[in-house]
């Protein structure tokens, strides 16, 4: 492996990792042998191509992983990549509790990284569901035919906040819960602010 492409910042952020450590440096060693740039992003590990997000090394209190930003795209031949939530459209993540896995596995991680530019290089794109396919909850539906307002700047937001509140709202399991949820939001809708905006 070349030190010369490991960034500094990422081997500040790596050595102060509660947990995970040894397992993180294996991680990063396997990527760092391909043609990726090691940034960081997130305070994690992220290594791009041509300025594109490509897979990310990270630590949970579970599990480490590798985190490939459009890991739908990727043959999934060895079912190891998994989606990291329900609504995930486009990440997939190989999880590890052990070196042993990593060193195991290492031929098919490093696989999946050089699959993953390969995808970048050739344009590929994830096939994202639009705001539409995803119903709004009856609650949300009816407080926007009755404030034009809120109803005008929350089709003015991007489609990815459009989908944040969606998500959230339609979330919580019962209707009150909905309705005190969408009441608390009003208010960074109309200031054409999603959920995380400051």
């Amino acid at each position: 492996m070349s030190t010369g492409k490991m960034n500094p910042k990422v081997s500040t952020v790596l050595s102060q990792a509660k947990k995970w450590q040894t397992e993180l440096a294996a991680l990063r060693r396997i990527v760092l042998d391909t043609p990726l740039t090691e940034e960081l992003k997130w305070r994690q590990a992220c290594y791009t191509f041509q300025g594109s997000n490509i897979v990310l090394v990270s630590g949970f209190k579970e599990y480490c992983a590798l985190n490939f930003c459009k890991g739908a795209l990727l043959k999934n031949t060895h079912g190891l990549l998994v989606s990291p939530g329900a609504n995930t459209q486009s990440g997939r993540q190989i999880r590890f509790t052990s070196l042993r896995q990593i060193e195991e596995l290492e031929p098919v991680l490093k696989a999946h990284v050089l699959e993953a530019v390969a995808a970048e290089k050739a344009g590929l794109k994830v096939a994202y569901k639009k705001p539409e396919d995803f119903p709004l909850p009856a609650e949300l539906v009816n407080k926007l035919a009755a404030m034009p307002a809120l109803k005008k700047a929350f089709y003015a937001l991007t489609p990815g906040r459009q989908r944040a509140y969606n998500l959230y709202f339609s979330g919580a399991k019962q209707a009150q819960t909905r309705e005190a949820r969408i009441e608390k939001c009003v208010p960074r809708i109309l200031q054409g602010k999603g959920m995380n905006d400051d």
